[in-house]
């Protein structure tokens, strides 16, 4: 198979210098991967287009390449390597899955768990300080006005649309508002991009999604965030839902021309990107989901995975039409999957805490989908709540506990860090903790549905590879940042993680 890499043709033929002084003629013969990549052929990568199908799973892209031959993934894919065993991040939050992607970590680094949390060092709300340990809620709630499409805000579809007096509050900052971007911990792709002089854009469904700005609060040059969350209700239906993202479609394609995400004059991104919203929602309506274990789509599914695919195509014809396809690298996968798959699976029994009582009053936040974190109001009373789960694990319809070494070995130690939950219970798969009966599937576990996603690297010039190897979505970004010439280890995740780029791709050597 032809590896293609991103090296300067001068190193190159520097390297070819040294292999004919060392080995001869015929030892540079007999090196057909050097020798058929030709100067023409070598790919300059000045762009990124980063994609999430929020909801894809490895498998769904797998079937839908195989059903249809002649569509915009399986024309990637016959230019691209896919890794069939990638996996997400663990909570398999959107915040969490769509952070692992753009800097290179996990919670462990990120400090970010999920968009609903808890930090033991910061203070509620209009508390003026004066207590502390609050809920840190990063949704739709923290809008001027989430009913609105703009979230509120002027111009809107950005941090603008923020409420800061919904806000939690730093003690140790003079007790200001922290907002998203100042909760994440490192850096992201877009800091280290702009800083090395790359013009950046990211679209996604909430203002929250200023995080992705990173801790400088300015990483993104065009960030824009349509409210999902308004008053239209989009994810309620999957047509609706794919509505919604056809708005951010359109941002993504006046980017690839030249403009922002609204149309005004600018300039292509050197990353930019958007995340799919109706493939998710088309897994969890009860009148869609999927038919059987083997992950069939429901019609509805079918449909959402079938706009989104056409959404795709039309950014690839846009890249075609504007002399960008060859120099713009396509890395699609998912923030999160999405269990259970099979819909025989399906438990919804009520929260854990009303499975559980004695728990109860001693937690002081619990985030329950289809896994349970829990920061309990005592620390010291982490044992007394681990034993009162463990001998009704029945009743929870709990599968395994972390907590203690199990945990501190995954993430930090709760005894030590602010955000870090003191327990995280993952039930039998399939089981949310919900009495909803609007959805048959949610995601945040640390099942194989949860986070089994989807992840297609494509270019042009790329032959089609499939990769078998386990990788994870945090080694998205510093593959984007050596393709584009940049330190992978300008991001403080990837330092800390000891993040490696993804294999079966030859990149710039550091």
């Amino acid at each position: 198979m032809k590896k293609f890499n991103f090296m300067s043709q001068g190193k190159r033929i520097f390297n070819f210098a040294i292999t004919a002084i060392l080995g001869g003629v015929a030892a540079i013969l007999a090196l057909p991967s050097v020798q058929t990549v030709s100067a023409a052929e070598k790919p300059t990568i000045k762009h990124v287009l980063l994609i999430s199908v929020d909801g894809l799973h490895a498998v769904d892209l797998a079937n839908y390449v195989k059903t249809h031959p002649d569509s915009t993934l399986a024309k990637l894919s016959d230019r691209g390597v896919t890794y069939t065993k990638a996996f997400a991040s663990r909570p398999s939050d959107s915040f969490p899955g769509l952070l692992a992607i753009v800097t290179g970590g996990t919670p462990r680094s990120t400090g970010v768990y999920y968009d609903n949390s808890y930090d033991r060092k910061l203070s509620p709300p209009g508390s003026n300080c004066s207590t502390i340990g609050t809920e840190v809620v990063l949704d739709e709630s923290i809008d001027i006005n989430p009913d609105l499409l703009s979230g509120g805000g002027n111009p809107g579809f950005n941090a603008s649309s923020i409420d800061p007096a919904k806000l939690p509050l730093d003690p140790s900052n003079g007790c200001q508002p922290v907002y998203p971007h100042s909760y994440l911990r490192v850096n992201t792709i877009f800091e280290v991009i702009k800083k090395a002089g790359g013009y950046t854009a990211w679209a996604d469904k909430h203002p929250a999604y200023d995080l992705v700005n990173g801790p400088s609060g300015q990483g993104v040059d065009d960030l824009y965030t349509p409210e999902i969350n308004n008053a239209d209700s989009p994810t309620s239906k999957v047509a609706a839902t794919e509505a919604y993202d056809d708005i951010k479609v359109t941002a993504i394609l006046n980017q690839i021309d030249g403009k922002t995400a609204t149309g005004a004059p600018a300039t292509v991104p050197t990353i930019f990107g958007m995340n799919f919203q109706a493939v998710s929602v088309g897994e969890k309506l009860p009148t869609a989901g999927y038919t059987d274990a083997a992950a069939t789509p429901s019609a509805e599914l079918q449909d959402a995975l079938e706009h989104t695919d056409a959404s795709l195509g039309k950014m690839v014809a846009e890249l075609k039409a504007q002399g960008l396809y060859k120099s713009t690298l396509i890395i699609i996968s998912a923030k999160h999957g999405q269990s259970p798959i099979d819909p025989s699976k399906v438990n919804k029994p009520g929260s854990l805490l009303k499975l559980i009582p004695a728990i109860a009053p001693l937690v002081a936040k619990a985030t329950e989908d289809d896994i349970a974190l829990l920061w309990l109001t005592d620390q010291s009373k982490t044992s007394d709540v681990a034993d009162a789960l463990s001998a009704n694990k029945a009743a929870g319809f709990i599968r395994k506990l972390y907590v203690g070494e199990s945990l501190a070995s995954l993430f930090d130690d709760p005894s030590t860090d602010s955000r870090t939950p003191d327990i995280i219970v993952q039930p039998i798969p399939g089981t949310i903790y919900t009495t909803s009966t609007k959805k048959i599937a949610e995601h945040g576990g640390f099942t194989l549905d949860d986070t089994n996603v989807a992840l297609l690297v494509s270019n042009p010039r790329f032959e089609r590879e499939k990769v078998r190897d386990v990788v994870t979505t945090t080694q998205i970004a510093p593959t984007i940042l050596k393709a584009l010439g940049l330190k992978p280890r300008a991001l403080k995740a990837v330092r800390l993680e000891k993040t490696h780029v993804l294999p079966a791709l030859e990149l710039n050597d550091d």
